[in-house]
């Protein structure tokens, strides 16, 4: 079953994204090459996909050279869709000190280097990618509000940031008038909830925090995938995934391989797949923006997309089922 593309507010803000977006983690170059990434962009535009998410480390800034050439062929309005960077860890092999982390410097550099990569006069949204201890937060908030002002930024965030850093530099920049941070990128999935649904429940109503959340399913547990073994090609069979293959091999990854299996009859008896089952899920809570889609194949894109038409069948019935699974609803 599919549906139309539902357009969900970004926190309090006035912007509205697609409540399903494409990413290009662990796919572009990786998975993907540039007449792959143009198919599957396409796909998600087509779909009603307004959000492409990238970052300056996603292969070493390949990532956003294949999105910039694939945007730049698309003959696609720059007003009809909004694409993103990440700074923090810079885009070279063995960087120099000067090319990582959250200082003014790097902050700004690396959103030219992004424009660049992506072909684009200014980012829609851009990330602090992940903590910086060695820079002061009002450093970072500075450069951030820079970028606003030259008009390179339109909105600015953080991700895997805890409540309180977030709230350290929202209250920074109010202290400064400077623009505070819009959005957090957390992980997000039936598998990785305290964050989104405990942590931050003050912050949606508080700052008006919106959330692009990414691994919806859980680097593909959540689509049953792993339930035999680790398929060649998937995410696990990767280099550089060794920590997932870890983690799912260890006593506190085993019980969500263990999990899926018992979710799927589930998602049989609704009479979809169980990707679909938990991305519906996630659509089901209020203060998620947008959740990141990453597919290597168009026909997981396809499946992926057929969420929005489940969301409807979540009844309280289903959600309690699913939860009973799950045990795991933070308190």
């Amino acid at each position: 079953m599919t549906m139309e593309m539902e357009y969900r507010r970004l926190g309090k803000s006035g912007l509205k994204v697609s409540a399903l977006s494409f990413g290009s983690w662990a796919t572009f170059d990786a998975q993907l090459d540039v007449e792959e990434a143009e198919v599957c962009m396409k796909m998600a535009y087509d779909a009603g996909v307004n959000f492409f998410d990238n970052a300056e480390m996603y292969a070493n800034g390949a990532s956003e050279e294949i999105m910039g050439t694939v945007l730049k062929k698309s003959g696609w309005r720059r007003d009809s869709y909004c694409v993103s960077s990440k700074v923090r860890w810079g885009c070279v092999e063995n960087p120099l000190p000067t090319q990582v982390g959250l200082s003014r410097k790097h902050v700004i550099e690396a959103c030219e280097q992004a424009m660049q990569r992506l072909g684009v006069d200014y980012l829609d949204l851009y990330f602090c990618h992940r903590p910086d201890d060695e820079t002061p937060m009002e450093e970072t908030v500075r450069a951030m509000h820079t970028l606003v002002e030259q008009g390179k930024v339109l909105y600015w965030g953080t991700s895997h940031f805890s409540a309180l850093e977030i709230m350290e530099m929202h209250s920074a920049a109010r202290q400064f008038g400077l623009t505070p941070p819009t959005i957090e990128q957390p992980l997000y999935n039936m598998f990785d909830r305290e964050k989104v649904e405990k942590e931050f429940c003050r912050l949606y109503d508080e700052i008006g925090l919106g959330t692009t959340v990414f691994s919806p399913l859980a680097g593909g547990v959540l689509t049953g995938k792993y339930s035999d073994g680790i398929p060649e090609g998937s995410r696990m069979s990767l280099e550089g995934f060794e920590f997932m293959r870890r983690y799912y091999a260890s006593d506190d990854g085993k019980p969500c391989i263990e999990k899926a299996i018992k979710l799927k009859p589930i998602a049989e008896d609704l009479g979809t797949s169980l990707a679909q089952l938990a991305l519906a899920w996630i659509l089901k809570n209020p203060n998620v923006s947008t959740i990141i889609l990453g597919a290597s194949r168009p026909e997981q894109l396809t499946d992926n997309l057929g969420a929005l038409g489940v969301v409807g069948q979540l009844t309280d019935d289903v959600l309690t089922s699913i939860e009973d699974v799950l045990e795991n609803k933070p308190v």
